[in-house]
């Protein structure tokens, strides 16, 4: 069945026209023919369709596209982030009390969490999302957060280098190996991305290299999380290694950008864990102005970035990271489609996958210019529509 959206106020395509990079059409109108769309243009050439959606002047976008997510967990961290807000700092160990919870729940208790989180994501407008696995660290309970998470996106990735486990201190080389043998051995089936937390507290650059390597001999792609929690080699490595992304990127010397500028690899920002920990925020007009391609991610998870709404990193990345409101948006769409080296999501064209959200608000400046109100009123998923936040959808 073919599906019109027409009257839309303002249409962000990200087909780049001159010099508006999101390739904005007013009075404009989509086709939707089943989980494709078909026609892109003017509302008054708009071909026929068996149902037309009226969008009264409101603004649509492509559906966000969320490249880091770590929403297979169990246990809750609010105690964490209590202290945190007093003073305390952030530090990677945090993440070994979830790993305790998650070792301890069941495959439906984590099943229904996960999609309790998706069911948000997807009424704030996100309709393609990365999830990581990384709360298990034993061979065990990776297999089962992989498993999982395949269940509802292709876009999984094995993570089993995301902190040493308790069991395992100081004998990091000797969990390396288990991430590299035996666990890579059972992940890889599910997965498609391999990463790794290369940070002091985590893992060294030769110990991210090996996971990174072992993965990438077995097919998956790379990506890195790097420079979190103060400058090190990671970006260089995973430039080197072709990774598609580097996520976090706080802190990055002047070589880590003119690196990132020269490659192929996507810098995601993750503004909700600055938010969180109070780290200091990443400054995208650098890397813009520098020429790094640069994507936006909630990194949902329990310690550091415990938000599923991609409009209120989009708000944070324009008042605090540089950003305008179109890079933001540009970046939590076609920047994420990047970073995820797809190439059917992100655009609103001919061709694309039918994912879009439709505002209560007449024009995607409203993202950053309204902070914390639900906007997004309805949402096609492979040209399926549900409920936005703003029409009643969970949030």
């Amino acid at each position: 069945m073919s599906i019109l959206l027409t009257n839309i106020g303002e249409l962000t395509t990200n087909v780049a026209t001159g010099d508006d990079l999101l390739g904005t059409l007013h009075d404009a109108a989509v086709l939707i023919d089943g989980e494709r769309i078909t026609w892109v243009g003017q509302a008054s050439d708009a071909p026929a369709a068996d149902e037309v959606v009226d969008a009264s002047g409101r603004a649509v976008i492509p559906g966000f596209v969320d490249s880091h997510s770590h929403i297979v967990f169990g246990g809750d961290r609010a105690a964490e982030f209590e202290a945190r807000m007093a003073g305390q700092k952030y530090a990677a160990g945090g993440i070994r009390s979830t790993v305790a919870a998650t070792r301890a729940a069941s495959d439906d208790e984590l099943r229904a969490r996960l999609r309790g989180f998706l069911a948000e994501m997807r009424a704030q407008g996100t309709t393609t999302v990365e999830i990581k696995s990384g709360y298990g660290l034993d061979v065990e309970t990776e297999e089962r957060l992989v498993r999982l998470a395949a269940e509802v996106t292709p876009e999984v990735t094995y993570l089993g280098a995301h902190v040493v486990p308790a069991e395992y201190a100081d004998r990091a080389d000797e969990y390396v190996d288990l991430v590299t043998g035996p666990m890579l051995d059972a992940c890889a089936p599910y997965a498609k991305w391999i990463d790794v937390f290369c940070e002091t507290g985590a893992f060294t650059v030769p110990q991210s290299r090996r996971v990174l390597e072992a993965g990438m001999a077995r097919g998956l792609v790379p990506r890195v999380h790097a420079s979190q929690l103060g400058p090190g080699e990671g970006v260089q490595l995973a430039v080197e290694l072709g990774a598609a992304s580097i996520d976090h990127g706080t802190y990055l010397t002047d070589a880590d950008v003119a690196a990132l500028a020269a490659s192929d690899t996507v810098l995601t920002l993750l503004p909700g864990v600055e938010f969180s920990t109070r780290q200091p925020y990443p400054d995208a007009r650098r890397l813009i102005d520098a020429g790094v391609a640069v994507a936006i991610a909630c990194d949902t998870n329990p310690g550091s970035s415990f938000t599923s709404s991609m409009p209120f990193c989009i708000a944070v990345a324009v008042r605090d990271m540089g950003m305008t409101p179109s890079e933001a948006v540009w970046a939590a769409t076609a920047g994420g489609a990047r970073a995820l080296r797809r190439d059917d999501i992100g655009v609103i064209a001919a061709g694309m996958r039918a994912d879009l959200a439709m505002l209560e608000a007449p024009s995607r400046v409203h993202l950053a210019y309204r902070p914390g109100v639900p906007l997004v009123t309805k949402i096609w998923k492979d040209g399926v529509c549900s409920h936005g936040a703003a029409d009643g959808g969970v949030a």
